[in-house]
């Protein structure tokens, strides 16, 4: 089954992308550069309607969000 990239029942927590502004506002609070970390978050909330717990790490929690690279091959997702 292809899933465009979202994660299948049960891995995280699911959000709507109403939930993604505040999830993303909390887990960039204590990032440098605070707009570009919103506006990664944000993507990678809508593609996988999860966003990882705390200002960084628990990746483990939304593999969707941990899976997401950007071009460079470094990971997109804060």
């Amino acid at each position: 089954m292809y899933s465009h990239g979202r994660e299948s029942p049960g891995e995280g927590t699911r959000l709507g992308a109403a939930s993604c502004q505040p999830k993303c506002a909390y887990r960039c609070s204590k990032a440098s550069r605070h707009k570009m970390c919103i506006r990664a978050c944000n993507t990678c909330c809508r593609r996988c309607a999860c966003v990882p717990p705390g200002t960084s790490g628990n990746y483990d929690v939304c593999p969707c969000y941990a899976r997401l690279k950007s071009h460079g091959g470094r990971r997109k997702c804060p």
